[in-house]
């Protein structure tokens, strides 16, 4: 049985610029994914610099600050089986050249540098991604749906 698990997701600039925030947000309900907290933001030197801070140093570093400081995010906790896998496979590769048809990356991305989406690429990531954007008094992880009781109860039979 795969482990329940919290991502983090943001619909970057140009993916609120183009008026995506509810097609992103579908995308995730449709799979089943629960969204634990969400808020449009315009992101902070600070957060840049901690949400980048393994790219420090690299040519590109400041292009990545510049772009997700460039207009409002939508920052967003999904939680659910696989949820960090599963969630990536729904983007797409970074790279909306190399992503699979019917990803988000794919249908809405053409270049690397402006490709609409973000989400975690392992569980430590997004815990340090979401306590980047969110304090734990903003998460609502207290109520579960249909699926996770049925699940709890076979776990324990």
């Amino acid at each position: 049985m795969l482990a329940e698990e919290r991502t983090f997701v943001a619909v970057k600039p140009d993916g609120v610029e183009r008026g995506l925030i509810g097609e992103v947000i579908s995308r995730f309900e449709r799979k089943g994914f629960k969204i634990l907290a969400m808020k449009l933001l315009q992101v902070s030197d600070k957060q840049a610099e901690a949400h980048y801070a393994e790219h420090k140093g690299k040519p590109f570093y400041p292009r990545l600050i510049k772009y997700i400081q460039s207009g409002p995010i939508v920052a967003m906790v999904i939680k659910g089986y696989g949820a960090v896998e599963s969630v990536r496979h729904i983007v797409g590769a970074t790279n909306p050249l190399n992503a699979d048809v019917g990803t988000i990356r794919a249908d809405f991305a053409q270049v690397m540098e402006y490709n609409v989406i973000h989400a975690s690429d392992s569980v430590e990531s997004a815990e340090r991604e979401i306590h980047i954007y969110f304090n734990d008094d903003e998460i609502l992880d207290t109520w579960k749906t249909k699926t996770e009781e049925l699940i709890e109860e076979d776990e324990l039979l």
